[in-house]
């Protein structure tokens, strides 16, 4: 028989930048664990996040369209898969930890209930007067403590780096955090590059496919998007080049070319920016006053353009209002019901209700944990079973 090559303790690591997180010099897990022969530490974080129950249900959310209507649009799950697609491109490009980044990416809309932000509206205002509900927030209480995969630890029991990640992508925290979700955690801090690249490669991401979505699905007309400049001038291109082809592989080829541009300007940007910065070390990325990564002011502007344009012609068409509607009652109705009939919530939700009854702060957020772990098909079939209206399995 061959002779086996053993595995080495820690992983070769790809050359990276200087002021990449490394994971050589990473800050553990918060209940310490033996050190994978095969992988780097947030390699596991990536690889825990795929396999959690969160992250599958994600398959069945809401991106915009509902799921349940026909067609091959987006739902939370490839969202979050094109994102993390993105963030490993620009990461390799940039000198970064891929995985980290990957992780991060992957992570990122974990806590995300039913009905996208229609469901996140509607628990917010239900959880008012219990301190607001936000998804970014449960997707740290999931990885820290709802999850419950293994039998050492609540949650995924990820690296400090991928929890500063998912708190942090969007930048500093301006709002009260849950201290216990994340330890040790600078609130007015940046994280490092590779949150701040997960969170640019969302916003690429979720433009242009929700753009593509509402051309592909009807909900937006060509002739209307033509007033956006910089998918005129792609589109021109296009047609001129491929003159004969269909008109959904002209939409699809002006997508993936305006895609594609503002991956070079984020790269070339963002170069630019950190070699301007000076810094040398994650720990002075985090110290720096503002993102390094980041669009020219022309890209950031024609970003600008793209998202209002879809906030008031996607988001707000009356298609998308009326799934909007069912969604937030549907939701509004669940929380009222399961908090004040505890004895309607599944025997395991129940388990996790706090002992004092009076106690409906801690109540209430057994119940939103319960509502936001739902997929939309669940979350539908639970209205229908308690009101009886078996039309609710469809939007």
């Amino acid at each position: 028989m061959p002779q086996q090559t053993a595995l080495k303790e820690s992983p070769i690591e790809p050359t990276l930048s200087p002021y990449a997180t490394h994971h050589e010099g990473a800050k553990g897990r918060l209940i310490e664990e033996p050190k994978a022969l095969d992988r780097t530490p947030f390699q596991r974080d990536r690889d825990r996040i795929i396999h959690s129950d969160a992250f599958r249900r994600l398959q069945y959310k809401t991106q915009v369209i509902t799921n349940g209507e026909e067609g091959d649009f987006r739902t939370r799950l490839t969202h979050s898969l094109e994102v993390a697609q993105l963030t490993r491109t620009l990461c390799r490009s940039l000198g970064l930890d891929e995985d980290l980044g990957e992780a991060i990416a992957l992570a990122h809309d974990l806590g995300h209930p039913p009905f996208g932000h229609a469901g996140e509206m509607a628990l917010d205002r239900c959880m008012e007067k219990f301190g607001g509900w936000r998804h970014n927030d449960q997707t740290l209480r999931i990885v820290r403590k709802l999850e419950r995969r293994y039998c050492a630890f609540d949650g995924l029991n990820l690296t400090w780096e991928a929890l500063e990640g998912i708190a942090k992508h969007n930048g500093p925290l301006t709002k009260p955090y849950d201290t216990a979700m994340c330890d040790d955690l600078n609130p007015t801090q940046w994280c490092g590059l590779e949150g701040q690249v997960a969170a640019i490669a969302d916003d690429l991401a979720y433009n242009h496919h929700d753009l593509d979505d509402g051309l592909s699905t009807g909900t937006l007309q060509l002739e209307h998007v033509m007033v956006l400049p910089a998918f005129k001038r792609v589109w021109d291109e296009v047609t001129s080049i491929y003159p004969r082809a269909e008109r959904y592989r002209h939409i699809k080829e002006t997508v993936r070319r305006m895609i594609g541009r503002q991956v070079q300007d984020v790269l070339a940007t963002s170069r630019m920016a950190i070699q301007k910065s000076s810094v040398q070390t994650v720990e002075e990325v985090r110290n720096y006053p503002e993102t390094l990564i980041r669009f020219s002011d022309q890209v950031a502007q024609e970003s600008r353009q793209l998202k209002d344009f879809l906030m008031d012609n996607m988001y707000k068409h009356y298609k998308v209002n009326r799934m909007t509607f069912k969604a937030q009652r549907t939701v509004e109705d669940l929380f009222a019901v399961f908090l004040e009939h505890r004895l309607t919530l599944p025997d395991h939700v129940q388990r996790d209700l706090p002992e004092d009854k009076t106690d409906l702060t801690a109540r209430a957020q057994v119940v939103a944990d319960y509502l936001s772990s739902l997929t939309d098909r669940q979350a539908r079939l639970e209205h229908a079973r308690l009101f009886g209206d078996e039309n609710q399995t469809r939007f």
